[in-house]
């Protein structure tokens, strides 16, 4: 018995309040003032391409894959995040941490919907408390290398792997995907949430992100982070969705890991039942109420084409970790 299409759009969004938009979007306005662009508006590529939830969660967690490639950001979670459970020397291997996957997630959610969609001082906000927590990422690997979240090299890598992450994931599985200078027009609106963050010399175009990437390689390693976030050591269904994942890196990425696509039918196969099981769930879903929120603040028109972020590095005031946490909750 097919349950009734209302129906399931209310228990979808039901689930997606209860889990992610009241503890995560307190504070955010989409709806006010009138005729604030906020960073993109109507028309953007970053409108286009925000607004399928399905695609933009799973282009995060293909972002986050690629980024554990980077030994120093791999301890940086096991030392600062709560992604992971420690031991008290910080070295042993640690143990993911469900409870703190699904925080870590609804917070980046929450800022990838806000900075789009929320009103210029909502995305002013989200990027300043998320430079804050950057601002107190700073260690020594278990090697001796030394890492610091505010270091240029870590934010420009960083950024690469989410922006490909998010433009990937759209171009292969929104149903209407931009493509070619449409798609470069999404990375080059993107980058102004990366300066937003602090990021200089960032890449604004499909093949400059590549480029950043590969560029990357020398420095990059199989983590242990990686190693058993990877298809045979994860049951089903979480082995199909990594496998998922891992098929959108870079060809020079999967050799790194050793992944190895199927043939050409298996492949096509594959990609067209992550398809159906994305595109299902946001036509189940229904339209989210902060992106028709954000469409009526504008709809009269707007009071600039968009504004930019404001932030100027080195003029964030000092927050210890605790005031920062705060900020967030």
């Amino acid at each position: 018995m097919f349950m009734p299409h209302h129906i399931v759009e209310q228990r979808l969004q039901k689930k997606f309040d209860d889990d992610v938009r009241r503890h995560f979007f307190r504070g955010m306005e989409f709806a006010g003032p009138l005729g604030d662009p906020g960073w993109f508006g109507p028309g953007s590529a970053v409108w286009h391409v925000h607004s399928h939830i399905p695609s933009l969660v799973f282009g995060l967690q293909c972002a986050a894959y690629l980024e554990r490639l980077d030994p120093s950001i791999y301890w940086m979670g096991v030392h600062h995040s709560r992604l992971v459970k420690r031991d008290e020397s910080g070295t042993a291997p640690p143990r993911l941490d469900p409870a703190g996957l699904s925080v870590r997630l609804g917070h980046s959610i929450a800022f990838f919907i806000g900075t789009a969609y929320g009103s210029t001082a909502t995305a002013e906000r989200l990027a300043q408390t998320v430079r804050a927590m950057h601002h107190t990422i700073k260690g020594v690997r278990p090697d001796g290398a030394t890492y610091d979240a505010d270091d240029p090299d870590w934010l420009r890598w960083n950024y690469a792997t989410v922006v490909w992450g998010l433009a990937t994931s759209h171009e292969r599985y929104y149903p209407n995907p931009l493509r070619g200078k449409r798609l470069d027009g999404y990375y080059g609106e993107f980058v102004r949430v990366g300066h937003a963050l602090g990021g200089t010399d960032l890449p604004a175009t499909k093949a400059e992100t590549l480029e950043c990437l590969e560029s990357y390689l020398p420095r990059l390693a199989l983590t242990h982070g990686a190693a058993m976030a990877t298809g045979p050591n994860l049951p089903l269904p979480q082995s199909a969705i990594d496998w998922a994942i891992r098929d959108t890196m870079p060809k020079w990425a999967r050799q790194l890991i050793q992944h190895q696509s199927p043939n050409v039918v298996e492949l096509a196969a594959r990609r067209a039942a992550i398809w159906s099981v994305l595109n299902g769930l946001h036509a189940a879903a229904g339209p989210f109420p902060e992106f028709e929120q954000a469409k009526a603040r504008v709809a009269d028109g707007t009071t600039v084409a968009h504004t930019l972020p404001t932030h100027v590095p080195g003029t964030d005031p000092e927050r210890s970790r605790d005031e920062v946490e705060h900020s967030f909750a």
